[in-house]
């Protein structure tokens, strides 16, 4: 078994990725993100309207809107660089949303970029250079109308092994 799989393991136990947001992620874990599926390739992650997760309008806080679809992005990311040699710093750089609907109920965050996230991680430990990628991850509502769609630009750089 690889290091992706590996990651995915633990993803997708039921304890201990919860325990990683509790800890890590607090914020995320109380609105309620949680991942519902990640593979090489996606990742799809939720987020509720909820009284910890909402705004004075009866929707879902941007803000908690943006964690779920940074995540969907960064599970991806950190799928790749997982356990890797050399390590791989990774950071959020940019961040544009478009809103289109207001969340009310559950709304799930895909992104489906594992592969182009892949490739800019390997040529970061190709080249020895810092390189970039912008995640898109599309929001919808539980009739699959678009709520948002947010592009997550990640910085990739291989850590030097001093």
């Amino acid at each position: 078994m690889n290091q992706a799989d590996n990651f995915i393991q633990l993803v997708r136990h039921p304890l201990k990725f919860r325990m990683f947001l509790l800890l890590k992620l607090p914020s995320a874990f109380f609105c309620g993100v949680r991942v519902k599926d990640i593979s090489l390739q996606k990742a799809l992650v939720t987020v509720p309207y909820k009284w910890l997760s909402q705004n004075p309008f009866k929707s879902t806080y941007f803000a908690c809107l943006a964690m779920a679809a940074e995540m969907s992005t960064g599970l991806l990311a950190m799928m790749h660089t997982y356990k890797g040699k050399p390590a791989v710093s990774m950071l959020v750089i940019g961040l544009q949303a478009t809103y289109h609907k207001k969340a009310t109920g559950l709304t799930s965050f895909v992104c489906e970029d594992g592969d182009a996230i892949a490739h800019t991680i390997a040529e970061a430990i190709r080249t020895g250079e810092g390189r970039s990628i912008k995640a898109r991850s599309t929001g919808t509502n539980e009739q699959g109308e678009l709520v948002a769609e947010f592009f997550i630009e990640w910085s990739f750089k291989a850590k030097s092994n001093r």
